[in-house]
């Protein structure tokens, strides 16, 4: 992390990315109303909603799950407006993300570790794997399919 909380970076992907300290409480509300907007099929609205708590920590698992859920999402936007690269790609870079968010402390990623969300039982509650293998098995489908990929929960 460099900087203040404004032009503050956290160093992701090893890429500097934007950090915008938010406290808990509101990464938590944000994350639930950006999970709420997705399931009610508002992909759009997800991605904005999202995006605070994506920015708003600098736990690396944390924002690596968040920004999969905001590539999810996007995909589905994507997908709303005929953009079948577009949905690759972000279902791609969604999975991605994920695996990133499960990786454990040594050089494998997608060690299959289970992190730790403190206070954030939103992201706690999501099946990273049963997603993936989700976004794996619409990878292998035709892109005329258009049902949004459910998140599923332990």
């Amino acid at each position: 992390m460099s900087g203040t909380s404004r032009g503050a970076t956290v160093v992701q992907g090893g890429r500097a990315k934007a950090y915008r300290p938010l406290p808990v409480a509101d990464r938590v509300v944000a994350v639930r109303d950006g999970l709420a907007a997705y399931e009610r099929g508002d992909f759009f609205l997800a991605h904005d909603l999202l995006e605070p708590a994506w920015m708003g920590t600098a736990e690396l698992p944390e924002r690596e799950l968040v920004q999969g859920l905001i590539k999810l999402a996007a995909a589905h936007v994507h997908d709303v407006r005929g953009n079948p690269l577009g949905v690759e790609k972000n279902l791609r870079g969604a999975r991605a993300r994920l695996v990133a968010a499960t990786a454990g402390p040594g050089p494998d990623p997608g060690s299959g570790t289970r992190p730790q969300f403190r206070d954030m039982a939103e992201l706690e509650g999501i099946d990273i794997d049963g997603l993936v293998a989700a976004i794996d098995r619409r990878l292998g489908e035709p892109p005329t399919v258009h049902a949004p990929i459910d998140i599923p929960r332990r």
